[in-house]
């Protein structure tokens, strides 16, 4: 959505290495090499994950830029190293090899970072502000924006959210999944992971859920909070345009690109 009241609404996946994907999504015949050019024609953002289990070289993220159209975006998730440890404060050393690791060459093209914790990580204010205190701003120039994944319901409180408001970090909004749902706009953008596709609906939605999602997408952009999921701020979050980033996660894999592409199809 480009309403000069709005922000811009991404819709994607998560990777778009999957051999399953191979018929129903990329046509037949179609070389690996291309797959990734053939998903960003079809989806305007992807969230890539092999990043969180080991570091990618400089020249792949360069390829990657080159492959997509100018206007395409990549989330990154950040790797466990930073996240899955007992003292966040000593992460320093892994989140600034990360930033300096290459991913700067994504350029206009770098989007969100995903902080991904573990489920069993609690929330304490000290530990994790110390974390949200390490992740710059900036890198070579490059607004950098963060978003921090957590899956303990400890977290689920106003003193979480407006830690996470007072730092301008994103928290990800976890949807049709056991993790706890927070959708409290915490920065200039929303980061949402909808982990609900079915096998036996053909767009692994139904057209009422499909729907829900959307309005729920163009109420974050236009400044709001949708009603109908968790929030836990005191205050009200400001109402200010804000771009969203929605993917398709988990449930039924191979029906999670058709979900995202009937999204983007009904945001117009």
């Amino acid at each position: 959505m480009n309403m000069s009241a709005s922000g811009k609404i991404r819709i994607g996946i998560g990777g778009w290495t999957f051999e399953p994907w191979r018929g129903p999504f990329y046509p037949n015949g179609l070389t690996q090499k291309r797959e990734l050019e053939y998903a960003a024609s079809k989806l305007t953002a992807i969230e890539v994950n092999g990043t969180y289990y080991g570091s990618i070289k400089p020249d792949s993220f360069i390829k990657w830029r080159e492959e997509t159209s100018d206007d395409f975006v990549f989330a990154l998730k950040a790797p466990r190293f930073a996240t899955n440890r007992k003292v966040l404060a000593e992460a320093g050393g892994s989140i600034e090899k990360f930033i300096r690791g290459g991913m700067l060459e994504l350029k206009q093209k770098l989007g969100p970072i995903n902080w991904q914790f573990m489920a069993t990580k609690k929330f304490d204010p000290d530990d994790f502000e110390a974390f949200l205190k390490l992740l710059p701003k900036t890198a070579e120039g490059v607004t950098l924006r963060h978003a921090v994944e957590v899956r303990h319901e400890s977290f689920a409180n106003p003193d979480f959210v407006a830690l996470a408001q007072s730092y301008g970090v994103a928290i990800i909004t976890a949807g049709d999944s056991e993790f706890p749902q927070i959708a409290d706009p915490t920065a200039p953008f929303v980061y949402a992971r909808i982990m609900g596709t079915k096998e036996d609906e053909p767009n692994g939605y139904s057209n009422a859920e499909l729907d829900t999602w959307a309005d729920r997408a163009t109420s974050w952009a236009a400044g709001g909070t949708p009603a109908d999921l968790r929030s836990f701020s005191l205050e009200p979050a400001k109402p200010v345009p804000r771009d969203v980033y929605l993917f398709v996660i988990s449930g039924h894999k191979v029906s999670n690109p058709a979900a995202a592409m009937e999204l983007i199809r009904r945001l117009g």
